[in-house]
């Protein structure tokens, strides 16, 4: 039957892919916050990246957290490619 799924459901895979998007996305945009205040000469803090990392990380984190499950999701939904058995 060509209808059978194997392996886990789509939504378990879109819960696992939310933290590790909120993750990256939370350091992408830390490391975004750097290259902004360096350009922008922001005054910087003792002992953390820059003073106001924690906008930066949460904007990051939300972004990250809605668009890798989306992303998997969507790339799980599409059909297989044919197999071609034609080897030339």
């Amino acid at each position: 039957m060509a209808d059978e799924r194997t392996g886990p459901p789509k939504a378990a895979i879109g819960c696992f892919m939310l933290p590790l998007g909120a993750a990256s996305g939370a350091m992408i945009a830390v490391l975004l916050s750097k290259i902004v205040a360096y350009f922008t000469k922001a005054p910087s803090c003792p002992d953390i990246p820059t003073c106001d990392w924690h906008v930066y990380a949460g904007v990051g984190a939300l972004l990250g957290g809605l668009s890798l499950p989306a992303l998997v999701l969507r790339r799980l939904s599409q059909p297989a490619p044919p197999e071609n058995d034609n080897r030339g």
